[in-house]
């Protein structure tokens, strides 16, 4: 089993989970059996963006997409959320964080929040 963690940046910004709230109840639910698949192991629908980032599509809406970071091959960070149509933006995005996570984890005593 993989552990999921979302990613808390260093101003206190969830951006995964502010993105997942603005859905109503049954998107909600449909995304996190997503994420529960990748807790599982189960990488099939996910895309290398760059830079140690993954896109996990998914196949309803408007092109959903989740994007997150591997911390070795046991824990999964979740980083963000969106759409096909702001793609770049939230790679962009996504990319940052990761390499704050990296960065916050490589020089404190305390693993990043997560």
């Amino acid at each position: 089993m993989i552990e999921v963690r979302e990613y808390i940046d260093q101003s206190g910004r969830n951006h995964y989970r502010t993105w997942l709230a603005a859905f109503d109840a049954g998107i909600r639910t449909r995304i996190d059996r997503a994420v529960f698949r990748l807790g599982q192991g189960n990488f099939s629908i996910v895309k290398p963006e760059g830079a140690g980032v993954s896109a996990l599509g998914l196949d309803f809406g408007p092109g959903y997409r989740i994007y997150f970071g591997q911390d070795g091959s046991e824990i999964v960070v979740l980083l963000a959320g969106g759409t096909k149509r702001r793609q770049e933006d939230d790679i962009l995005l996504a990319k940052q964080l990761w390499d704050e996570y990296k960065k916050r984890k490589k020089g404190a005593p305390n693993a990043p929040h997560a």
